[in-house]
């Protein structure tokens, strides 16, 4: 036999996309900046004594930026002829129009971001859960801030958290998982990428794609199918669309299973019986909810790198952000 012939359960290897370090918009009351409307602050611990290390910060209070200072009057959401006001509690001075002026400048200023964190219930930042009142009555507490509105609007696939529900497990390992993925992409499409880096960057994320939107992976791989054809530009921007709405949906374990199985399939025919068994039974253990996703991911990758198969080694899947913060998202 002359020359070589690839197996079919041993693809090319794949490069590992490094990890690239995310730059995240914050509002600065809670990095600890005495910005509040009573010239405090409301330092975030997890985002300060955590996250600072792996992400780049740039910090915006909207209320000091359209020149309110601090201390200064509180101020509410109110419903006024048909419409949401932002104004001071009694009503003397509106700030709406100033303050949607600003969330269309930063929108557009601020390029190059992985993500927003924002100051929960505040009726400017408040993405979720902000008091509305008409007169003195509140009618509406799931209303959003004004310049959180007017951001979401112009950024739909933004990360966009808060830092109330960064106190959840579950959703700020999600947040997390989103910025870095969302920093790797930009990494990508701001060099001088090639057709053959899209596809090897799709290819490295598959599974950690495949646990969050199948349909969306799906979709996006015919995209990159038409990398080095037509619109370069044009291409990438839907690429990087499809890719932030698919990791904006949260991965349930049904998913998260489905993954896994991907993850089996190719290296269970280099294994024996009792291998086998013990890989199946361990994910069937997570699928019932008997053992945390680490369990199994650490089965795979060890046997993943125990066969020498390269191209699963390499998934983002495995370390989808630093292996350091783990500890701090569980």
């Amino acid at each position: 036999m002359t020359g070589h012939r690839r197996t079919r359960d041993k693809p090319a290897p794949i490069p590992r996309p490094a990890q690239a370090r995310p730059r995240v918009a914050v509002s600065g009351c809670l990095l600890g900046e005495p910005v509040r409307y009573n010239g405090g602050h409301s330092r975030n611990r997890f985002l300060v004594d955590v996250l600072d290390a792996y992400v780049d910060w740039v910090s915006v209070c909207p209320e000091m930026e359209i020149g309110l200072g601090a201390p200064r009057p509180t101020l509410r959401l109110v419903e006024r002829d048909g419409e949401v006001r932002l104004t001071t509690r009694d009503g003397s001075a509106d700030h709406t129009d100033a303050m949607v002026a600003l969330a269309e400048r930063r929108a557009a200023e601020l390029t190059g971001l992985d993500g927003w964190v924002l100051k929960s219930r505040s009726p400017s930042c408040g993405p979720r859960g902000v008091t509305r009142y008409k007169g003195e009555m509140p009618v509406d507490r799931r209303s959003q801030g004004i310049f959180a509105e007017r951001l979401t609007r112009l950024r739909p696939t933004l990360a966009v958290e808060e830092d109330g529900r960064l106190n959840d497990a579950v959703l700020r390992a999600h947040f997390v998982e989103r910025i870095f993925a969302h920093a790797r992409l930009r990494a990508l499409l701001d060099g001088d990428w090639t057709p053959r880096d899209l596809v090897a960057f799709h290819s490295a994320h598959k599974l950690q794609y495949l646990a969050h939107d199948p349909d969306r992976y799906r979709h996006a791989g015919r995209l990159v199918a038409r990398a080095g054809t037509g619109d370069r530009d044009g291409l990438a921007a839907e690429y990087a669309a499809l890719f932030a709405e698919a990791f904006a949906v949260r991965p349930g374990r049904g998913r998260h299973v489905n993954a896994l199985l991907h993850l089996y399939s190719p290296m269970s025919r280099r294994l024996d019986d009792a291998r086998r068994r013990d890989l199946t039974g361990v994910i069937d253990s997570y699928g019932r909810g008997e053992v945390p996703l680490d369990v199994p991911m650490t089965l795979l990758r060890h046997h993943a790198r125990g066969e020498d198969i390269a191209y699963l080694d390499a998934q983002t899947y495995f370390e989808p952000y630093p292996a350091e913060l783990v500890p701090h998202l569980r």
